[in-house]
């Protein structure tokens, strides 16, 4: 069944479901998804954690972790719009989405991968500052500066998105429906017209570079840039101390941007099949969001202390009202 929308020069022919293709004819799938429901758990759990941590240390209040904070939320809300919904539908086998709620589903996936690496771009440029400008670090970088980064970043990712997905919506479906992918991928949907696609590909081309290669390529110039004041450091235990303040960072970076770029650049030079593409690329964009977390708690000193205060608090409140509700007893 298909609607048909009627414009002054154009119809659009637009189909009232399409059909997620996922994983073709490969045997015990159902385990796939299920192990996606326990990284989704994992990944709700760690970043909650790390929000409510944020939120509850005083000293945590501080712009870089604004900024961790923004990235725990993007990777909750990232793995949200995409893994629930779509192991859902693989696990019942309903396969079938409605268009509205597939170009729904396109802009809240897109978006939150947009705030992802944007905000690896706002980490990059705290680690800069702290490390090449130490001295005017507290007055470059403050939370006003993050929060107004941050701000602009989300109004520019929900501007590219919007028009991204915008331009679907002029697309005719005279044809296949059939979604060769395992949620509602732009570009997939995109190939399936059967007119003029042209704007759609331009846009795909606009949203890989200022999405994934210029956030890239700044955050390689910003490490090129500590690298040269790691050089000038002349005591080598303030340099080693420098350099760990950016291995989380470092590796968040090589886990989201790394992966992405492999799949991309393998499926240009040699051919995929289709499931092995689709498993790379489901995995590209849900073990980052559950693995952050998890590096955030272990790799970050002022982490893993606001996380010990917190606790020894709720152990001091915890004996606390035990001793009031003995008393009240007695």
């Amino acid at each position: 069944m298909t609607s048909v929308v009627s414009f002054e020069n154009a119809t659009f022919i637009r189909p009232s479901t399409f059909y997620i293709n996922g994983l073709y004819n490969m045997p015990h799938a159902n385990y796939y998804y299920m192990f996606l429901c326990f990284v989704y758990a994992v990944t709700v759990l760690g970043n909650s954690f790390i929000m409510g941590t944020i939120y509850l240390a005083r000293t945590l209040h501080t712009a870089k972790y604004i900024a961790v904070f923004n990235l725990a939320l993007s990777d909750l809300c990232g793995s949200s719009a995409l893994i629930p919904k779509y192991a859902e539908m693989f696990l019942h086998e309903n396969q079938y989405i409605s268009y509205e709620n597939c170009l729904t589903s396109m802009f809240f996936v897109f978006l939150f991968m947009t705030l992802q690496s944007f905000t690896l771009l706002a980490l990059s440029f705290d680690r800069v500052i702290a490390i090449c400008f130490p001295l005017r670090y507290h007055t470059i970088v403050t939370k006003a500066t993050m929060t107004l980064i941050l701000g602009v970043m989300w109004v520019i990712s929900v501007s590219i998105v919007t028009v991204l997905v915008a331009l679907v919506t002029r697309l005719s479906f005279c044809r296949s429906t059939i979604v060769g992918s395992y949620f509602c991928d732009n570009g997939p949907i995109f190939r399936l017209a059967c007119n003029d696609n042209s704007p759609n590909f331009m846009m795909a081309y606009f949203y890989v570079s200022v999405v994934l290669c210029i956030p890239l390529t700044l955050i390689a110039l910003s490490y090129a840039c500590i690298g040269v004041a790691l050089l000038k450091i002349s005591h080598g235990p303030e340099r080693i101390k420098a350099m760990k303040t950016c291995t989380s960072h470092l590796l968040l970076v090589a886990m989201f941007y790394l992966p992405i770029f492999s799949v991309y650049i393998t499926a240009l030079t040699t051919y995929l099949h289709p499931n092995t593409r689709i498993i790379n690329s489901v995995l590209t964009q849900t073990i980052p969001p559950m693995l952050n977390p998890i590096i955030y708690s272990l790799k970050t000193e002022e982490v893993l202390q606001s996380i010990k205060v917190l606790y020894k608090r709720s152990k001091v409140n915890f004996a606390m009202e035990d001793s009031v509700k003995s008393i009240a007893r007695n």
